[in-house]
């Protein structure tokens, strides 16, 4: 029998707190060696328009179990247009002894919350500890779950927002528990901010190097194909730059793939991987005049991490439909 949970399931038994100390292990877990894992293979399915498989496999340690399985994600940008979720995702977990179906659940909003909280371990680790200015690009649902996650890890005393449609701005400066000032340019909500957010469906730069101050921290979760890119590669040169995984940013992220091609920077300005400085090391800054940039492409890890946090608690608390399907 497999457990089949809905995104209500999951909302239902899904903490951000718990979420991003779990993304702390997943990622320490990754970059020590713990976790099977080939970058993702995608098929492009028009304009705008991907599928990606995301296998992996979390070797058990010490009292933790093995987790296998994979996240199936469509990215369409049309849907925009639709009134439906640019990201649809299912994800499936598996036995890892018999390799027998385990569960199946929606994938969308573990998506978009362990996106959020593998942002927050970086602001955690990576970003000054008295940051309390926040800038976020856009106003979609990353921006959403941007704030609530990295608002668990830095006290912000101003928020500030910007997005190219004024109409989902003031929608979410509206709907906010917080006070964010709807600012009328990207600038103006980039400088002088201690933490600036980047989530974006842009394919050219919405960020210019001039308008990061010293000490800033920086988080780009959009552009995850090689011929995108959200950030103004003088910037991506200028700070010390993490990933999620350099396996992948290598080959999917276009603030990489297309500042090195163009010489602006070599495969070295990349200095490691978020989990190596969550395992302590290698250092998320050597000063606080330092910017600092963290490139999240999204890892299978992180949501099989999440799809079995959800399972051990959909299974203890009785959420979710029992499925016969012959395996």
């Amino acid at each position: 029998m497999a457990l089949a949970l809905s995104e209500a399931d999951i909302r239902a038994v899904l903490s951000m707190p718990d979420l991003i100390g779990a993304m702390e292990m997943a990622l320490s877990a990754f970059s020590s060696g713990q976790v099977v894992q080939p970058v993702r293979a995608v098929a492009e399915i028009g304009d705008a328009a991907f599928f990606g498989a995301m296998p992996a496999f979390i070797k058990a340690v010490g009292e933790g179990p093995a987790v296998l399985g994979a996240k199936l994600v469509a990215v369409i940008g049309a849907n925009q247009q639709r009134g439906l979720p640019t990201h649809r995702a299912s994800i499936l977990l598996l036995d890892p002894e018999h390799g027998g179906l385990a569960a199946i659940m929606d994938g969308r909003l573990i998506t978009e919350m362990r996106t959020a909280a593998v942002s927050a371990v970086s602001v955690r680790h990576m970003a000054r500890s008295h940051a309390s200015v926040l800038g976020i690009i856009g106003s979609g649902v990353q921006a959403r779950s941007h704030l609530a996650a990295l608002s668990l890890v830095r006290d912000f005393r101003e928020v500030r927002a910007w997005s190219p449609t004024r109409a989902h701005l003031d929608l979410f400066a509206a709907e906010s528990p917080v006070r964010i000032e709807a600012c009328p340019t990207a600038a103006e909500a980039v400088r002088g901010a201690d933490v600036i957010v980047l989530a974006t469906a842009a394919t050219t730069p919405v960020i210019e190097n001039g308008w990061v101050a010293e000490g800033a921290h920086v988080i780009s979760v959009g552009a995850c194909r090689p011929t995108h890119r959200e950030m103004d590669p003088v910037l991506v040169a200028r700070a010390r730059l993490v990933v999620d995984s350099k396996a992948a940013a290598f080959v999917e992220s276009g603030d990489i793939v297309l500042g090195i091609g163009e010489g602006v920077f070599a495969a070295g300005n990349v200095v490691g991987e978020l989990g190596e400085v969550v395992a302590g090391r290698l250092p998320g800054r050597t000063s606080d005049r330092q910017v600092t940039l963290f490139k999240s492409l999204g890892l299978a890890v992180e949501d099989l991490a999440s799809a079995r946090l959800v399972f051990d608690r959909a299974r203890a608390l009785g959420r979710g439909i029992e499925v016969d399907l012959g395996g």
